[in-house]
């Protein structure tokens, strides 16, 4: 069998980043080497010509999943056409939903990767990509009146919660139950009763 070109590695070496991404969103950072190169379609072997460890790998995935993150807040406030408190929404909504729910490969890596982080005591890259990433992410959620924080926590949690009790009625319940929270107030009609 030939070498692969210059070209290919790199195109091979994304393609196992941009899986790792997701498998790690979808079944933590404990996938192992052979699983995580079979599900690019590359062999275990050509794992260490890539990386030079796993911990290496994980930085990338985690620097890729909120390099994805950063583009969807990006476009969602592009189709908002700038109007910052309809994307929010928007997404606030999305991210309280069944479909995310029961996708987390392709999700939110605040929610799928905080039970990894929390365990990681050393001072890697993944570990500052991901704090930086949460900081990110209250910003974008900021009002004039908040700086985002509760309302992360909010989704997060509600999130979670959703993903651990989805084969009951509660899973849907959370979700409703936080998106009505995060939910702006509905204005009362003026009424036309003059006294």
């Amino acid at each position: 069998m030939g070498r692969v070109s210059q070209a290919q590695a790199q195109a091979n070496r994304q393609r196992v980043v941009e899986r790792a991404s997701q498998l790690f969103r979808e079944q933590g950072m404990g996938v192992s080497v052979a699983d995580l190169m079979k599900a690019a379609g590359l062999t275990h072997g050509g794992f260490y010509k890539q990386f030079a460890s796993k911990e290496a790998l994980i930085d990338e995935a985690v620097t890729h999943a909120f390099g994805e993150l950063a583009e969807f807040h990006a476009t969602t406030l592009e189709e908002h056409e700038g109007h910052r408190v309809e994307a929010q929404q928007s997404l606030i909504d999305g991210y309280l939903s069944v479909r995310h729910r029961d996708n987390p490969a392709s999700g939110c890596p605040v929610a799928a990767l905080a039970t990894d982080m929390a365990r990681d005591s050393g001072d890697r890259g993944a570990t500052r990509t991901y704090a930086e990433g949460v900081q990110d992410f209250t910003q974008w959620l900021a009002t004039d009146d908040e700086d985002g924080i509760a309302r992360l926590c909010t989704m997060l949690g509600a999130l979670l919660l959703a993903r651990a009790t989805k084969d009951s009625p509660l899973s849907g319940q959370v979700l409703s139950a936080a998106r009505a929270a995060l939910s702006p107030a509905p204005q009362n009609p003026v009424s036309d009763i003059h006294c």
